[in-house]
């Protein structure tokens, strides 16, 4: 069985590094972006499984990462923002844009494990 593919979103080099070890550590592959850009070109090469997506990011923000899979590519694929403020105006827009679910800044990576996967069997 190939392992669930994740495209993760995140410009903390460390905290993605962190999110990394404990996803693939739960069997999944991750595909690392440090901005919404690259996540952009990953989600488009690989057709990941599941999305998570920090809100604040260069370049390209978590916002236009959530649109461009639901309006440009048209995808039902589950997307998880991280956010530090999870009621803010940033993240009520990205729930109207389609995301599935969100993290809010700082949490447990086991508690986004466990999330992923009741999404993914949802």
């Amino acid at each position: 069985m190939s392992k669930l593919k994740i495209v993760l979103a995140e410009d903390n080099v460390t905290f993605a590094l962190l999110l990394k070890f404990v996803l693939e550590k739960e069997g999944y592959q991750i595909l690392s972006a440090v901005d919404g850009q690259k996540a952009i070109v990953l989600i488009e090469e690989h057709k990941p499984d599941i999305v998570l997506t920090d809100l604040n990011m260069p370049f390209v923000n978590g916002l236009q990462v959530i649109s461009h899979v639901r309006e440009n590519l048209k995808l039902n694929t589950p997307i998880i923002f991280f956010s530090a403020d999870s009621i803010g105006e940033m993240a009520l827009e990205a729930k109207k844009l389609g995301a599935n679910d969100s993290m809010e800044k700082p949490f447990n990576p086991m508690d986004l494990a466990t999330k992923i996967q009741e999404l993914l069997e949802n």
